[in-house]
C-alpha cells in the first residue's frame, strides 16, 4: 500500500481538492486499493469543517467528489505512515519539514515538483480570491496528480 498526504494550511481548499482530484486520478487507473490518499492542514484553524464550498463546486464542475471531506491538522504519527508527504507551497514544505522526524524527511516534497507543466510552482491559495483561482488550482493539481500517478505506477514495477 502506498499512502499519499496533501497537505496546505487549513485543509479546506488545495489539499482536499488535490485529495479529491488524485483519488479519481487513481480511481480511474485502477490502483484505489493499493493507494491511500488523504489530507491535512499545518494549522488546526478549520478542523473538523467540510472543504470550502467553492473549492466542492469547483471540483464538482470537473467530476471530482470533496463530499464527505472533513479538515484535520498533520499529526506526529503521519511522517511514520505516509510514503508521500505533499506540501501545496513551500511555507507549508518547511513547516513539514521542520516537524518531520529526520528519517522521514525525504517524504515530504512539493508536489508541483511531480507536474510537467509547473514544476516547482507552488500552488496558490484561493482562499481570498475568486473562482477563477479555484479553478487554476484544479488545472495544477490535476497536472500534478498524472506525474504523481506516473512515479507510484513505476515504483509498484517489479
Amino acid at each position: 500500500m502506498i499512502r499519499v498526504l496533501f497537505v496546505c494550511l487549513g485543509n479546506i481548499c488545495r489539499s482536499p481538492s488535490a485529495e479529491a482530484v488524485f483519488r479519481q486520478h487513481v480511481r480511474e487507473a485502477g490502483l484505489l486499493e493499493m493507494v491511500h490518499i488523504d489530507s491535512a492542514g499545518t494549522s488546526d484553524y478549520h478542523a473538523g469543517f467540510p472543504a470550502d464550498e467553492r473549492a466542492r463546486m469547483a471540483a464538482q464542475r470537473r467530476g471530482y467528489d470533496m463530499s464527505g471531506l472533513v479538515a484535520r491538522q498533520v499529526r506526529d504519527d503521519d511522517f511514520q505512515i505516509f510514503n508521500y508527504l505533499l506540501a501545496m507551497d513551500r511555507a507549508n514544505l518547511r513547516d513539514l519539514q521542520r516537524r518531520a522526524p529526520r528519517e522521514h524527511t525525504p517524504k515530504v516534497r512539493l508536489f508541483m515538483d511531480f507536474s510537467a507543466a509547473f514544476p516547482g510552482v507552488e500552488v496558490p491559495d484561493p482562499y481570498y480570491g475568486g473562482d477563477r483561482g479555484f479553478e487554476r488550482v484544479l488545472d495544477m493539481l490535476e497536472d500534478g496528480s498524472r506525474g504523481l500517478l506516473a512515479e507510484i505506477r513505476g515504483r509498484s514495477r517489479p
